[in-house]
Parts: structure tokens; C-alpha cells; sequence
């Protein structure tokens, strides 16, 4: 599309809006009437570890918002020389998971307790015996039984539990609805209705029937919607909360809010039986649309669903590339001692390939990436270590390479029990988030470490928050398409992106690498303890 084509979409109030609430950015993409994105603005921002808990605060939450539209603003302004005042549709998305209980008066009763908490192990293995499903320490009813358990103070006071996301959609609409996405990580959820497991919701009641809330669980939570559906209106009070610049109008339909599995899935055209993704930015998660159950509960595993409400298998890491980026840091810090100015980008391109350059295992060289802990290998907590022994191979392609793989070893050892135990079959695996910027390089450490191909499109770059914005595309143009079809067709049209097969020696140094990282566990677990 022209300038003057794009500044009249945008005058007619005909883009489209997405907003995805990542650990580390808040980031707003606007697309046009062709699905292709035509303005974007962003927040950094940074989770805090207070009183034991990872969280954000509601203050973090609105200014950061707040901050990342005005930054979409002044893209279109430079751009086009136009104010937003209509739009076609908005959606919103966060990283999935987490508790955010509320009271009667709307008001928060504990701070946010976000996805990447471990201290629900208790009410995790409780709740996964009683429902014979694997119930991960970070979704919404971990967090709600575990509170339950601790007996603490606001679990009477609750009338309304939702997600990062859900919160944002329910002050601007009013609306208190989930994406069946998100709501899959909130509460298991039976595909054949799209709608929480009735079944096990009754266990759960029964089980907490002595303790005399004045609450049963289907009335806190938030009600479930599909792709598609409409999720309400912008309000007068929700214009204002996200534009303070004034000039945005009510009125705007909104598309259910989806967590950012479900956002990353449509991005990558990934919504299809016998597709995959893996999105590999903060943390590291895939996930894979299954043609049939799996034979039993994993713990390593989670089973959540497509935004349509196929059902999905999901090995999701608490870490990725946080201890990645501080040793890329590092290298910059070195630089500048120099006096040496360093591009980003340049760096980050230079060091990931330098990689490409060490031994197929690294060369003996061991590192851990746990900034926090890791369910999938048993760590509530964690801390970033690098290990080596006297005859290591030490070089820095070596040591590129090791901090490369760490992060994703983690989910080699869940997407092994997909793949290789349970025999799952992808036909496709694309690859998106920060891992994937530099050509080539983690595109091809993951197909090593999955043996099997990956995808990687030109708009891998864009992530959740276009994900979300093609959501709420759908919702505005479905015309009675389903989502695979409307991605197919009006938006990806067949494109594949850019795909890189496996290489056996490569595939064979992931193995040796991740035998030695799983012996090593017992090195993270003392450094844990003794630090």
C-alpha cells in the first residue's frame, strides 16, 4: 500500500489494532486492509521480584500501555501526518497464565503473580492427581488452589480471577471474557464445547466445598470465546485509559483477548493440525495442534488449545534468552572499554554466528540459563551458571554455541516426550521471537535440537502483537472463514517462509550436549542451595 493509501485507512478508521503485553516490551502493531503492518510503537519495561513474587505492578501495567499507544501515535504522525480516532477492531494479548483475583469493588486483592512463579507445587500435583491432567504451576487454578492452601486472607473477598490480558479488556469494555486460548491456560478446557472442562470444574467444588466460600469456581472465572466471536465496545472510560492524548472515540468492537501462545500460533500461520511453533524470546515454549489425545498426563507437557479451541501440545520454559542477552551485554560493556560504539544488532549477529563456527557439542562446555526456575527440570529457583573443565574446548564460538543450546535445553527434553515417546506428527515447525532475528542461526540450533525442519517467515519479526491484530482482523472480516482458511488465504497467501533442515551432525552435538546438561542438574541444584 502507498503513503496516501495508508493515510486514508487510517482517516476512515479502517486499520486495525494489536497490543501484546511481552515480559520484557508492551508493543502495538497497526495493520492495514491488507493484514500487513503499517505503524507500531512500543514500552520496555522490566518484572520486579518483591516479597518472594515475580509481578508488575498496576501502575507498571496502565503507564506502560499507556506509553506504548502514544509511541503507535507519534509512528503514525512522522509516518502520515494523521491522529487515530476510529478503528476498525483492537485485541489484546499478554504472556499467558498467572492471578489477578478481584473483589467485589473491582479493586486487586494480592499483587500480580505472573507466569513465571514456581511456588505452586503443591497445589500443581494436587490438582493434576484429582483431574488426571497435568496442571502446570503457573496456570490461573494453580495459583488459586495454592492461595486456598496457604489459607490465605482474600480467597473469600474473590469475585472475579482473570489473566494479564483479560484485565486490560475488561476496563476498557466492561467485559469480563477470555479468548479459549488463554482461558486453556487458565482452567483445562474441553475442545468439544470450547468451554471449561464442566466435569472437572465440579471436582474442584467438591474439593474446596468445606472451606464455605460464598464463591463457586465457573462464577469467578472469566466466560470463554472463540476466534471470531465479538467481545464487546470500546467505553467512553476505556478510550481515555488507553488514549490520553483524548482524540480516540468509543465504540471500537474488540475481539476476545488471546495469551500469547495463541497469538504466536496465528503469526506463524500455526493453527492447523500437524503444525508447530516455537516462540523463543524471555521464555521458550512450543507447541504442536494434535491429530488425537495424548496416551497420559506428562508433567513436562501442558494441553492447552488453538484459538479456535483445537487442542494443542505445549512444552513451555520459564527461560531463554534473558542470560543470552546479559552475556551479549557483557561484549558490549568490553567494547566500550575500548572506546569501541557498538551496533546492536551487529553484535548480536556477529556473536550468534560465531556459533555456527564451534564444535557440533559445544566442545564439553556447559551452561544454564535459569534466571528463574524451571518446572520441567524441578528448579523453583535458578541461577545463570557456566561450567567447563580443565580440557573443555574454551573459545568463544564454543561458548556462543553453549549459550545457544542452554537455551533451548529446557524444551528439548519436553518436546523429546512429544515427539519421540508419544510419536506426535508435525508436518511443519516455524520458528519466531527474538531467538530467530539473526538469519539463520537459532532457525538452525533448533532444528537440531527438535530433528525436524524450521520455518522461519519475513514477518517472524512481528510476534504476538501482529498476531493479535490478524485476531482481531478475523473478527472484523471473517465472512464465514474458518481461521486457517482466512490466515491461508487473506493473509500468508501460501507463503512458507524460509526453511532449514535439520543436520545430522549438528542433531547428534545437541544429544551429546543435552546428556551432559542433564547430568549437570545436580551442579545447578547446589548452586541453587549454596547462593
Amino acid at each position: 500500500m502507498s503513503n496516501e493509501n495508508i493515510k486514508s485507512v487510517i482517516e476512515e478508521g479502517k486499520a486495525i489494532l494489536g497490543i501484546e503485553f511481552g515480559s520484557t516490551r508492551i508493543k502495538a502493531v497497526l495493520i492495514g486492509e491488507d493484514n500487513a503492518p503499517i505503524a507500531q510503537g512500543s514500552h520496555d519495561w522490566e518484572n520486579r521480584y518483591e516479597n518472594g513474587i515475580w509481578t508488575y505492578s498496576q501502575d507498571d501495567i496502565w503507564n506502560g500501555l499507556q506509553d506504548c499507544y502514544s509511541d503507535l501515535l507519534k509512528d503514525v504522525d512522522k509516518n502520515y501526518g494523521v491522529k487515530i480516532k476510529k478503528l476498525a477492531g483492537i485485541g489484546f494479548s499478554a504472556m499467558m497464565h498467572g492471578y489477578l483475583p478481584f473483589n467485589e469493588a473491582g479493586e486487586l486483592l494480592v499483587p500480580f503473580r505472573t507466569w513465571r512463579n514456581t511456588i505452586t507445587e503443591e497445589a500443581s500435583l494436587k490438582l493434576t492427581e484429582l483431574f488426571n491432567f497435568h496442571i502446570p504451576q503457573r496456570w490461573s487454578i494453580a495459583h488459586l488452589y495454592q492461595a486456598i492452601l496457604n489459607k490465605e486472607d482474600h480467597i473469600g473477598d474473590i469475585r472475579f480471577i482473570t489473566t494479564l490480558e483479560g484485565l486490560v479488556h475488561w476496563k476498557l469494555t466492561g467485559e469480563k471474557v477470555i479468548g479459549v486460548g488463554e482461558a486453556s491456560g487458565m482452567f483445562p478446557v474441553d475442545s468439544s464445547i470450547c468451554d471449561y472442562n464442566k466435569d472437572m470444574i465440579k471436582k474442584f467444588d467438591d474439593l474446596i466445598a468445606d472451606k464455605g466460600f460464598a464463591w463457586k469456581l465457573e462464577d469467578i472465572l472469566p466466560k470463554v470465546l472463540v476466534a471470531g466471536d465479538d467481545a464487546g465496545k470500546l467505553t467512553e472510560e476505556g478510550a481515555k485509559l488507553l488514549d490520553v492524548s483524548g482524540n480516540l472515540e468509543e465504540g471500537i468492537p474488540l475481539c476476545p483477548p488471546e495469551g500469547d501462545a495463541g497469538t504466536g500460533m496465528v503469526a506463524t500461520n500455526s493453527v492447523a493440525v500437524r503444525t508447530g511453533n516455537v516462540s523463543a524470546g524471555t521464555s521458550v515454549f512450543a507447541m504442536v495442534v494434535l491429530e488425537k489425545d495424548l496416551s497420559k498426563p506428562y508433567e513436562e507437557l501442558d494441553l492447552v488449545t488453538t484459538p479456535t479451541g483445537h487442542a494443542v501440545g505445549m512444552v513451555h520454559c520459564n527461560n531463554c534468552t534473558s542470560d543470552l542477552n546479559a552475556w551479549v551485554n557483557i561484549f558490549k560493556e568490553f567494547s566500550e572499554a575500548f572506546g569501541v560504539e557498538v551496533d546492536m544488532n551487529k553484535l548480536f549477529g556477529t556473536l550468534y554466528n560465531k556459533a555456527l563456527e564451534g564444535d557440533a557439542d559445544c566442545g564439553g562446555l556447559l551452561a544454564y540459563n535459569y534466571f528463574s526456575g524451571e518446572h520441567i527440570t524441578g528448579f523453583e529457583e535458578g541461577r545463570p551458571l557456566f561450567v567447563r573443565t580443565p580440557d573443555s574446548k574454551f573459545n568463544l564460538a564454543n561458548f556462543m554455541r553453549v549459550n545457544l543450546f542452554t537455551a533451548l535445553g529446557a524444551l528439548k527434553t519436553g518436546c523429546d516426550i512429544l515427539l519421540k515417546e508419544e510419536g506426535v506428527k508435525v508436518d511443519n515447525i516455524t520458528g519466531h521471537g527474538g531467538l530467530f532475528k539473526t538469519k539463520g542461526v537459532g532457525q538452525k540450533i533448533l532444528a537440531a535440537a527438535m530433528n525436524a525442519p524450521v520455518s522461519v517467515m519475513e514477518t517472524a519479526g512481528e510476534g504476538g502483537a501482529w498476531g493479535m491484530a490478524l485476531l482481531a482482523s478475523y473478527m472484523v472480516n471473517k465472512n464465514g472463514m474458518s481461521l486457517d482458511d482466512f490466515l491461508n488465504d487473506k493473509v500468508f497467501g501460501g507463503d512458507k517462509g524460509t526453511t532449514i533442515e535439520p543436520d545430522a551432525k549438528d542433531v547428534e552435538g545437541f544429544d551429546k550436549f543435552i546428556e551432559r546438561y542433564k547430568k549437570g542438574l545436580a551442579i545447578e541444584r547446589a548452586a541453587v542451595e549454596s547462593m
